[in-house]
């Protein structure tokens, strides 16, 4: 079935979509009179900070840090240790296992809403605080859907969004007659704890494909799609049903892992971009996604195809926190305490992020001053995190009018915190 089209005229490759699900576009539209899970803040929480609870202190808990800070926001992090990246800086940091049923509901019952900086966290737990009375967003039901690969692709296929043809996978035969219909390689994905390329095996024949099912991890199979491009969507959406969506981005993987983000997306048509949009918006209503939602999507010929799902701050969007007007880790916030959602429009004409990797040597600080002399306008965000090769230890953004300068600027930036060389071309 064909991707759902956009119903309102199409956007501007570089222009935002926010929208009011039950009132048409309409830009800072919020919807009154909700139910008290949905409310924004009660009358009792009104004389204090509201207390937002992020389990997970990882960088995407601790760029969350700033933006609370800037809005009166009390903020939590649940940390397995006191040098976790966000422990680092948040003011209030619990200490705890985010898979003990004990420590989630101590944390969760100092909180006004919980919210997530990753998806490890077990559904019978996160069930466990909503029973407990808390106000958990996303909640279990969408959440299943990040950590059921399998559950997914069904649950998107039924609502009748365009995904890779996928098979579950029982035995050696489920991926040979998945072979036989979209022919090799074959693409095997663990159906749970899979990220930045970890959990992903593409197999070029049977033999490999058996190496793979020899793990013993529930698998799903699906076809190995020769796409263009890689794109990414990110929008918000509220309890109130506001949703509002980011321009659309391009995504560079190497190895499974993001390397670099294009903001906005180049060379993108009108009409793809709004297509995108919307695919996104929808998908977070038919989900019940509170917060943000990440679609990271394949461009190919026959069109736009579903790949992944993040119900969080994401990777793709890091370039928000320079290049928009309303970062992504803001724009989180607002919407899991059901605030107005922020513009997503583009502060720039383009933005590029590129992560830096860790190299062979872990100090970053004495290439940190060249970086910062070099190119003033660069923005540099350390995450704190021990280096180690190929770990995200931070990224930088480089903000501009020409992309390719930019572009050039950004992987500069990145190579030499990373290596101590300025290269541009491709990345190690």
């Amino acid at each position: 079935m064909d991707t759902k089209k956009p119903q309102s005229a199409p956007a501007a490759v570089g222009d935002p979509i926010v929208a009011a699900s039950a009132g048409g576009f309409q830009a800072g539209a919020s919807r009154a009179g909700e139910s008290a899970a949905g409310a924004q803040v009660t009358a009792q929480q009104a004389v204090r900070s509201p207390i937002v609870g992020m389990i997970g202190a990882g960088q995407l808990a601790r760029m969350t840090v700033g933006p609370a800070a800037e809005l009166g926001i009390h903020f939590r992090v649940l940390a397995a240790a006191p040098d976790e990246s966000a422990a680092q800086v948040a003011a209030d940091v619990a200490l705890g296992d985010y898979r003990s049923p004990e420590d989630l509901l101590a944390f969760a019952a100092g909180c006004d809403v919980v919210t997530f900086d990753h998806e490890h966290v077990p559904g019978s737990l996160i069930e466990a605080m909503e029973e407990a009375g808390r106000a958990v967003r996303p909640g279990s039901r969408p959440l299943h859907y990040t950590q059921d690969k399998q559950a997914m692709r069904e649950r998107l296929a039924g609502l009748g969004y365009r995904c890779p043809r996928f098979q579950a996978v029982e035995g050696p035969e489920d991926v040979s007659n998945l072979a036989r219909l979209t022919g090799w390689p074959v693409v095997l994905k663990a159906v749970s704890g899979g990220y930045d390329g970890r959990g992903v095996w593409v197999c070029g024949d049977m033999a490999e494909a058996s190496v793979v099912l020899g793990h013993g991890l529930q698998l799903i199979a699906e076809e190995y799609v020769r796409f263009d491009r890689e794109l990414a969507i990110l929008v918000a959406r509220s309890p109130a049903g506001q949703g509002a969506a980011y321009p659309v981005v391009q995504t560079v993987q190497q190895d499974g892992i993001c390397r670099e983000v294009l903001a906005p997306a180049p060379d993108l048509t009108l009409a793809k971009a709004a297509e995108a949009q919307r695919l996104g918006l929808d998908i977070a209503a038919a989900l019940g996604v509170t917060g943000l939602l990440a679609v990271e999507l394949f461009d190919t010929e026959d069109g736009l195809l579903v790949n992944e799902l993040a119900m969080r701050p994401h990777n793709s969007g890091h370039w928000t926190i320079e290049g928009a007007v309303t970062s992504q880790f803001e724009q989180h916030l607002r919407a899991v305490l059901n605030l107005p959602l922020g513009s997503p429009s583009l502060a720039t004409r383009c933005a590029v992020m590129v992560n830096v990797l860790g190299g062979e040597d872990p100090d970053l600080r004495s290439r940190l001053t060249h970086v910062m002399a070099a190119d003033p306008g660069i923005k540099v965000h350390l995450y704190g995190k021990s280096v180690r090769p190929g770990r995200k230890v931070g990224h930088v953004t480089a903000l501009g009018r020409d992309l390719g300068h930019v572009r050039d600027r950004a992987r500069r930036a990145a190579s030499y915190l990373a290596w101590g060389t300025e290269e541009t071309g491709e990345y190690r």
